[in-house]
């Protein structure tokens, strides 16, 4: 088996699985597990796949339980967070006060914001209000404690901050989504700082794609009735028939 097929079956094996242990992926591709470590390095370091102790875990997988950095968050899903993203931007309205939650789905909206939409943001993400203040789009920085791995603002000073502001619109994001347990994220101060603005928005939406339907990550910030939440993807029949749920793409 040529490399490129060996670390094509290694993501595959790990993927579909969630996990998979090194003996395994040896096992699987008639190779040692010297080999299969070293495919491991290579598969982390281009963001296809996360290394854990004795073998490897899908980015998705890892995402329930602590947050993907933005390198590895680029990629994933890209077609379905374009199309999200594009529907939300079609419901930011002239004179709207926007809240912008940090996470890959709401950046590939950022990515469509122009300062020719006359409208105001505010977000806890460093990268967002970056992208924004630099094609000229009025943003407020909701000042906090920076978290290097997702480039958010937490902590009782981005509280503070929320507390004094009214948003008519926010765009939020999630790790999983259940019916039973609602929006999940895995960073308590992030759930918190998602809570609180949640609690001062007008409309709500939250953007995430199919592949966190159906997963819980450690700690909820919203019950599902609490958002719209805009979807795309492979969006199973109980969820596209839900009042709040919006399929696009």
């Amino acid at each position: 088996m040529l490399a490129e097929e060996r670390l094509a079956r290694i993501v595959q094996m790990v993927e579909a699985q969630g996990t998979a242990t090194v003996s395994n992926l040896a096992q699987a591709t008639g190779t040692s597990e010297s080999t299969i470590r070293r495919d491991l390095d290579k598969l982390q370091e281009a963001n296809r796949l996360v290394k854990v102790h004795g073998g490897a875990t899908a980015m998705e997988t890892a995402h329930l339980t602590r947050d993907l950095t933005l390198p590895e968050r680029y990629g994933l899903h890209a077609d379905e967070k374009l199309a999200i993203a594009q529907h939300a931007a079609s419901l930011i309205q002239p004179d709207d006060f926007v809240y912008l939650d940090c996470g890959s789905s709401v950046e590939r909206l950022v990515d469509l914001i122009s300062p020719t939409m006359g409208v105001s943001f505010a977000t806890n993400s460093a990268e967002h209000a970056i992208k924004l203040a630099a094609r000229g789009v009025d943003v407020t920085v909701l000042g906090g404690r920076l978290t290097a791995a997702t480039a958010a603002l937490t902590g009782p000073d981005t509280l503070e901050a929320i507390a004094r502001y009214h948003f008519t619109l926010g765009f939020f994001g999630c790790n999983g989504i259940t019916p039973q347990v609602g929006y999940t994220v895995q960073d308590r101060e992030e759930a918190a700082v998602k809570a609180a603005a949640l609690a001062h928005t007008g409309r709500r939406c939250v953007l995430a794609d199919a592949s966190k339907l159906g997963r819980v990550s450690l700690i909820t910030y919203a019950q599902l009735d609490k958002a719209t939440l805009v979807t795309a993807g492979q969006v199973p029949d109980e969820w596209s028939q839900r009042d709040n749920v919006v399929v696009v793409g």
